[in-house]
C-alpha cells in the first residue's frame, strides 16, 4: 500500500508531463507553414468564390419553409501560365475572419493545420488562360458535409489540365458556410448524413439529402450556362464547353456524382471516390462512362462491409461494359482523399493511422496517386477524341490495383 502511495504522484507527473509534451508538440505543428502539392499540368490556376442565389427555387433542407436557394461557389480554371509558381492563402480573407464562429474546442483545433498557414496555388480572380479555347467542365462534390475547399489540391491539379472544376457549399448541410457578406450558416442535425446512418428512416433522409444536393448540381450547371453566355465581368464568356460535363465527388459525394448522372442528360462522366452505394444509386443504372476509385480495404470482413461490397460490384456491374473503371489506392484511407486528411490533420493523428493499420500511404501520394486518375479518366472521355484506358494499373503507381471481389471497400 505504502508503494503504491508512492509510485502514484511519480505516475501522474510522468502523465502530466508526455500530455504537456504533447500539446507542445501540436501547437508547434499547427503554426508550421505548409504549402499544397504544386500542379502538374501545364496551365496557372485562376480561383474565384461567388454567392450564388436562386430566387426561383426554394431549399427543400432550410429550417424556414420557401428559403430561397442560396450556394457559396468555387470555381477553379486554367489561368495565365505566367502565374504558374506563385502561391497564395489557402482559404480568403472572410473566411479566415470567421474561422472560429463553429466554436471548435482549442484541443480538437491542434489537430489540425492553422488555416492562415497554409499556402495553395490557385490565385484569386486571376485572368483566364489566353487560348481562347472553351475548357471542359467539371463540378466536384465534397465528402458527407466536408466544405469543398478540403478538395482544393484535386481541384487544383484538374484545373493545371485544362478543365473549369465547380464546387460548392450549402447552407443547413456543409458543416459551416460563411457568405462574403459575413452571414454564416451551421448544418442543421436533421441534414447531417452521419445521423442517418442506423436510423429507422435512413433511406427516406439519405434519398432527402441526395435529392438536395442533385438539384444543386444541376443548378449550378444552368448558371454556368448563363455565365458562359454572358458573363458580366467578361471573364467566362465563351469559356465553358457544357457538352462536356463531368461530375466527381468523395464518399458522400461520389454518390451524389453518380446519382447526379442518373438523372440529368447532362452528364457525360462520372466519379466517385470511395462513398458506398446509399439511396436509390443502390438500384439504379449509370449509362455514362464511370469509375469507382477506393481506398484499402483489404482487411475488412465483418458482414456489412461485404454487404457493401455486394452493392458496388452490383453499381459497377450495371455501367457500361466497354466504358467502366473499378481500382483502389493500396494503403489508401477513405479520410485521407481531402486536404484536410491527407495534409492539415496532424502528423501525429496520421501515425495513428498507421500504429492502427489502417493507413499505409503518404498524404501526399494519396492525393498524387488521386489527381493522376481523375485526370486520365476524365481527359479519356471530355478532352481526348480516341478514349484510352484511364487511370491504368499498368501506370507510373503501383500503389493502384484493380478492384477484386474480395477485396472490401469504405462504408460510406
Amino acid at each position: 500500500m505504502r508503494y503504491a502511495l508512492r509510485i502514484f504522484p511519480a505516475i501522474a507527473s510522468t502523465a502530466a508531463i508526455v500530455i504537456v509534451a504533447l500539446v507542445a508538440f501540436l501547437a508547434i505543428e499547427r503554426s508550421r507553414p505548409l504549402t499544397l502539392p504544386m500542379p502538374t499540368g501545364h496551365f496557372a490556376v485562376g480561383r474565384l468564390i461567388a454567392d450564388w442565389r436562386d430566387s426561383t427555387h426554394a431549399d427543400s433542407l432550410a429550417p424556414l419553409v420557401g428559403t430561397p436557394r442560396e450556394l457559396l461557389v468555387w470555381i477553379w480554371y486554367p489561368a495565365a501560365a505566367n502565374l504558374r509558381s506563385r502561391t497564395e492563402p489557402y482559404a480568403p480573407a472572410f473566411l479566415m475572419a470567421h474561422q472560429g464562429v463553429d466554436h471548435t474546442p482549442a484541443i480538437l483545433r491542434l489537430l489540425t493545420r492553422d488555416p492562415v498557414k497554409v499556402r495553395e496555388y490557385s490565385v484569386a480572380s486571376a485572368p483566364v488562360a489566353s487560348d481562347e479555347r472553351a475548357y471542359p467542365v467539371l463540378v466536384m462534390r465534397g465528402g458527407a458535409s466536408a466544405p469543398v475547399v478540403n478538395y482544393s489540391t484535386l481541384a487544383e491539379d484538374l484545373a493545371s489540365h485544362g478543365f473549369v472544376v465547380v464546387g460548392f457549399d450549402a447552407p443547413y448541410r456543409t458543416t459551416r458556410v460563411v457568405f462574403p457578406d459575413g452571414r454564416t450558416f451551421a448544418r442543421l442535425p436533421s441534414n447531417n448524413p452521419e445521423l442517418a446512418f442506423g436510423n429507422a428512416d435512413s433511406a427516406r433522409l439519405m434519398n432527402r439529402l441526395l435529392d438536395a444536393w442533385t438539384s444543386d448540381i444541376a443548378f449550378a450547371i444552368d448558371r454556368l450556362a448563363q455565365l458562359n453566355a454572358a458573363d458580366s465581368s467578361g471573364r467566362f464568356t465563351g469559356r465553358f464547353d457544357l457538352s462536356r460535363v463531368g461530375v466527381f465527388g468523395h464518399s458522400l459525394g461520389g454518390v451524389e456524382a453518380a446519382q447526379f448522372c442518373v438523372v440529368d442528360v447532362r452528364c457525360k462522366a462520372a466519379v466517385n471516390i470511395d462513398g458506398a452505394p446509399i439511396g436509390r444509386i443502390v438500384h439504379d443504372t449509370i449509362r455514362q462512362p464511370f469509375m469507382l476509385l477506393l481506398s484499402d480495404h483489404r482487411s475488412d470482413n465483418d458482414p456489412e462491409s461485404r454487404r457493401v461490397v455486394t452493392e458496388i460490384r452490383s453499381l459497377y456491374d450495371r455501367a457500361p461494359f466497354d466504358r467502366r473503371r473499378m481500382v483502389f489506392i493500396r494503403g489508401a484511407n477513405h479520410f485521407t482523399f481531402s486536404d484536410d486528411g491527407a495534409l492539415l490533420k496532424s502528423g501525429f493523428v496520421r501515425r495513428v493511422l498507421r500504429l492502427a493499420g489502417q493507413l499505409h500511404i503518404d498524404g501526399r501520394r494519396q492525393l498524387e496517386v488521386t489527381s493522376y486518375c481523375l485526370g486520365t479518366f476524365f481527359e479519356t472521355y471530355l478532352q481526348s477524341p480516341s478514349p484510352r484506358v484511364p487511370c491504368p494499373t499498368v501506370s507510373p503507381y503501383p500503389e493502384l490495383q484493380e478492384f477484386e471481389r474480395d477485396t472490401t471497400p469504405s462504408p460510406e
